[in-house]
């Protein structure tokens, strides 16, 4: 391990594993994942649900200022039960998904959870709890998502500009991570994600592959061998490749050809694949890749 890598806050923080969940199709891939991270990590993991006001969960529409004055009281009586009734299955709903998310944490993978349920929106409690987080687990799209678009979820796209934790996105299905690729440009940021990934026991053990997406130059070269350097230095046995074309293309081809479980990439920056996590090709790089995919800020 680098000195460099050694020193890194993300690595030697106390923090926890926190997984956001929800009742969409991702939730089940999230508690394993989070269980997973956490397993390797040696963290506390714990499952959250926030309880927030969706458009598509809104009360019925408020007429009473058209009615006499029994009535009006009347309807409004009505809207406030409606209101709590809503609240009670909401509750009873989260509960009933954190208590499954601790069920597959220990049922599965043999490791305790907490649980935590929270009221307002997923982005301000999220950012509010980081502090003592070391890694998130999110699902691609949420249940209010619009999954016939093809477009990732809203509320992923504004926590992952929100928050400065690493966040592991989450695939729709589960599969053990052996083999990981990180997309690599020689920007700080990609740096910063070799040394995470050379020091952490998140990765120890694991296949790592480094693909740098570009024209091969000497540049190119150098900084590949920096790469190769710090991950061999840490003990792995990488293989790197630097390949020419459209770097959401050429990284999901490569997800898909050669078997990838997790792709590693920075979240933030001008170059062409830090782009990718800002403005329209980050929906083409999550919705193509059909493994999840851990943003490093």
């Amino acid at each position: 391990m680098t000195d460099k890598a050694a020193s890194h806050p993300y690595l030697n923080v106390g923090g926890r594993v926190l997984a956001a969940i929800d009742a969409s199709v991702y939730t089940e891939s999230v508690c394993h994942y989070a269980a997973w991270a956490a397993a390797r990590l040696d963290a506390p993991l714990e499952y959250l649900h926030v309880l927030d006001r969706h458009p598509e969960a809104t009360s019925v529409a408020d007429f009473s200022g058209n009615l006499e004055l029994g009535a009006r009281e009347k309807l409004l009586q009505g809207l406030v039960a409606v209101d709590e009734s809503r609240g009670k299955l909401g509750q009873e709903r989260g509960r009933l998904l954190l208590q499954q998310a601790q069920g597959i944490a220990t049922g599965i993978h043999g490791i305790p959870a907490e649980t935590k349920m929270r009221h307002g929106s997923l982005v301000d409690t999220l950012t509010e709890l980081e502090s003592d987080v070391r890694l998130f687990v999110l699902g691609k799209r949420g249940e209010h998502a619009n999954f016939a678009s093809g477009h990732l979820g809203g509320e992923l796209e504004r926590v992952v500009r929100a928050v400065h934790r690493p966040l592991l996105v989450a695939s729709r299905q589960f599969a053990e991570v052996n083999r990981v690729l990180i997309a690599f440009d020689g920007s700080p940021t990609s740096r910063k994600g070799v040394e995470i990934v050379a020091a952490s026991p998140l990765f120890r053990g694991l296949d790592v592959r480094l693909v740098m997406v570009g024209e091969s130059s000497e540049q190119a070269s150098k900084h590949m061998k920096w790469a190769m350097d710090e991950l061999l230095y840490a003990g792995f046995k990488p293989t790197s490749s630097i390949l020419s074309g459209m770097a959401e293309q050429v990284i999901a081809d490569y997800v898909r050809d050669e078997g990838v479980d997790l792709l590693v990439m920075g979240a933030y920056g001008h170059s062409r694949i830090r782009q990718l996590i800002v403005g329209s090709t980050t929906t083409t790089m999550l919705r193509t890749c059909h493994v999840p995919v851990l943003l490093l800020r």
